[in-house]
């Protein structure tokens, strides 16, 4: 029985290791590590550069690393990881850890997907501009990427709501068809045995009811940048954590939806002097932010009150659970007195 108050997930990015298109693109070697190293302050009182703590600067081929990862976020009343999983027309990128996660026993943690399917570029935004790599939909390719994506909701430690193995689509609209798109997930489920998908459209650029889309519910994503006075403009754009989140919409639509609460958000180690910064984040900020949100769920069954987390590891937008040399275990003690019963 889960002694939790709520479900929690943190989202979980795997480019901590090297691959060639990054080797290509950004020079040999690069992970995001690269980004997160060189990152200077670039006002008074802003904390750059973060610097890992306990588990250093890790690789995530190492599966003492993975192991590592989950213990901590056990530990401390985090449910599973949500892998960010990168699926173009048939090529997966990044998908070394979770492959050798999903071929072992290791770490016995439970884990679902995200798919991030959005376009790569130089700018980090997923914006049209710069492309490094471009997100496209071919004829049959939701057939294939569901025969891909049942091999691992068959794994008995993929993350369930009430037996449906749990799958989000970051960009629900920007899907040619989603109709398509889901009902090939639900198909391919149903005839390799498993229970129907549960399956979320994450409002991370417009917040509308995903179920006409063929989605079950929505994730009420942060940060909703969008909310934001001109947060896509040149130069450095601050804004207070606390007013930023107030702006944010928390199932407001009147349609189902899980919410999510941010760490905090600095993703000046990538877009420098052109990035977005949070200030007044901090571990108590974010344990009332938590707190009021893990709240607002209580009302649903035990198994329906999933809280997402944005991030585990987003080091380079400064937005991590992982413990720092600043705050220490901080973070990750908030989610544990948050979420306890």
């Amino acid at each position: 029985m889960n002694p939790r108050r709520a479900r929690l997930v943190a989202f979980y990015l795997p480019q901590f290791h090297p691959i060639p298109e990054n080797d290509e693109w950004w020079g040999t070697g690069f992970t995001e590590w690269t980004n997160v190293s060189k990152a200077e302050p670039l006002f008074p009182g802003h904390e750059q550069p973060q610097i890992p703590a306990d588990l250093g600067y890790y690789d995530l081929r190492v599966s003492e690393t993975r192991i590592a990862q989950a213990d901590l976020a056990r530990a401390h009343g985090i449910e599973a990881f949500c892998w960010w999983h990168y699926w173009f027309d048939g090529e997966r990128l990044l998908e070394r850890p979770f492959a050798e996660v999903l071929a072992s026993a290791a770490p016995d943690f439970p884990f679902c997907l995200a798919w991030a399917n959005e376009t790569w570029s130089r700018r980090w935004l997923g914006e049209e501009k710069e492309i490094l790599r471009k997100q496209t939909y071919s004829p049959g390719d939701a057939e294939r990427h569901a025969r891909w994506l049942v091999t691992a909701f068959a794994d008995p430690r993929y993350l369930r709501v009430d037996g449906r193995p749990v799958f989000l689509i970051y960009r629900p609209l920007d899907l040619p068809d989603p109709l398509e798109v889901t009902g090939a997930i639900r198909a391919e489920a149903r005839r390799a045995g498993l229970a129907d998908p549960y399956l979320l459209g994450m409002s991370s650029h417009v917040v509308s009811d995903m179920r006409p889309l063929g989605f079950d519910a929505n994730v009420e994503f942060e940060p909703q940048l969008g909310v934001l006075p001109d947060p896509l403009a040149d130069g450095l754009k601050i804004y207070d954590y606390a007013t930023a989140r107030k702006k944010m919409l928390h199932g407001k639509g009147g349609f189902p939806a899980h919410p999510c609460v941010m760490v905090s958000w600095d993703n000046t180690p990538r877009r420098g002097d052109n990035g977005i910064v949070f200030t007044g984040s901090s571990p108590a900020a974010f344990e009332g932010a938590l707190r009021e949100t893990i709240q607002s769920v209580e009302y649903q069954p035990a198994e329906q009150r999933l809280v997402f987390v944005n991030a585990w590891n987003e080091w380079a937008e400064g937005n991590h659970l992982e413990p720092c040399l600043r705050h220490g275990h901080g973070y990750l003690e908030a989610v544990d007195r948050a979420s306890r019963t």
